[in-house]
């Protein structure tokens, strides 16, 4: 079905801006109202979700190599409960595409092209993603490893404009409440973390297997660190009105003014956004379109790309309203949900499958 191969390095390009792009943007706000002064400690606890997470999937992939959830979950729990495990894990990412889309195109209509149709903004870039998924995984994740460099450049060159105007005092007092207020801070961060789970997807088209838990690893890290540097710089410059902000990082590149030259750095958000969101809607197009074409027993993903893109579109544009209910979902619906499907549902079916497996040496070797 999928012919390609990719690296594990790729495979890492792939999955940071993934993991990233959404939560660049948002999560120095939410986990502001939670944690406040602390708001940098939340996604290191959160990525202890990341790290579990990448863990399950590999340890899956060494006991099914050749397969993705879609298939091993068959497998293990016998084909009618895969077959409705297989559904729910699609679901899940199909509406998460759409989710995913309309978040993309709510930033960028409330915050540049606010006389466009938003149904407009979203079918254009599913139609790009669509184009790259034909294309296949090695086109994924060439088109990841061109993108990454535009994806943080922008982010580094926000916090270089900005470093003349970082207060650091605004990091304390530390821990004036203890861990709580982190640790509750980091459950929103934490449902982005186990999105790793689409590596799934992945690791049985890579062609160096033995580094896929290494690099996806690396990768949790890598996120991690991102997200507290942002969450940081965030504090550093707006204190106390971090929470206050729907999107933080935007409010930091309005708040540049650098000799009357460096003004107004809207465009360096927006290029991150577009950048990641390309990336992160393209791979989660591709896990859906994959695992369908897999859970219908077809040979070819191909030619559903182009229905499961307009019913993409249609999750999304009919789902979310506006903004507010997009906030709501990501706040109140969506870490739950994600943990079920990404952390916990694999967690069973690892536990079955090496319970299942000792089992058949201790048959064979009776």
């Amino acid at each position: 079905m999928e012919k390609g191969k990719i690296s594990s390095l790729q495979m890492a390009v792939m999955m940071y801006p993934t993991i990233v792009a959404t939560a660049i943007l948002s999560v120095p706000s939410i986990t502001g109202k939670y944690a406040k002064t602390d708001l940098w400690l939340s996604p290191i606890l959160a990525s202890l979700i990341g790290y579990v997470t990448v863990y399950i999937a590999y340890k899956l992939h060494q006991l099914y190599p050749k397969q993705t959830v879609i298939q091993f979950s068959e497998h293990i729990i016998g084909r009618f409960a895969g077959k409705i495990i297989g559904f729910l894990i699609l679901f899940f990412y199909i509406q998460g595409t759409g989710q995913i889309t309309r978040a993309y195109a709510e930033f960028i209509v409330d915050s540049f092209l606010v006389n466009t149709p938003i149904s407009v903004i979203m079918a254009s870039m599913i139609f790009l993603s669509a184009l790259v998924v034909r294309g296949g995984l090695e086109g994924l994740g060439r088109a990841a490893e061109l993108f990454l460099p535009m994806f943080i450049f922008p982010i580094l060159l926000l916090i270089i404009l900005v470093s003349t105007d970082l207060e650091f005092k605004n990091i304390f007092p530390l821990l004036e409440d203890g861990i709580t207020p982190p640790t509750k801070g980091a459950i929103v961060p934490g449902a982005w973390f186990t999105e790793f789970f689409l590596i799934t997807f992945l690791l049985p088209f890579l062609a160096d297997r033995k580094k896929g838990m290494k690099y996806g690893m690396m990768t949790v890290f890598a996120v991690m660190m991102t997200l507290v540097v942002v969450n940081l710089v965030v504090l550093f410059v707006l204190g106390p009105a971090t929470s206050s902000r729907v999107y933080p990082l935007m409010q930091i590149a309005r708040y540049i003014s650098i000799a009357d030259f460096f003004e107004h750095m809207e465009s360096v958000v927006m290029a991150i956004w577009i950048v990641g969101a390309f990336v992160k809607i393209s791979v989660f197009y591709y896990a859906a379109t994959l695992g369908t074409a897999q859970w219908l027993n077809l040979s070819d993903y191909r030619p559903i790309v182009w229905p499961l893109g307009i019913l993409t579109v249609s999750f999304g544009f009919w789902s979310l309203p506006n903004t507010m209910e997009l906030a709501r979902y990501n706040i109140g619906a969506f870490p739950p949900f994600g943990l079920l499907i990404q952390t916990m549902i694999p967690l069973f079916l690892l536990v079955i499958a090496v319970i299942g497996k000792r089992n058949r040496k201790r048959v064979d070797s009776s």
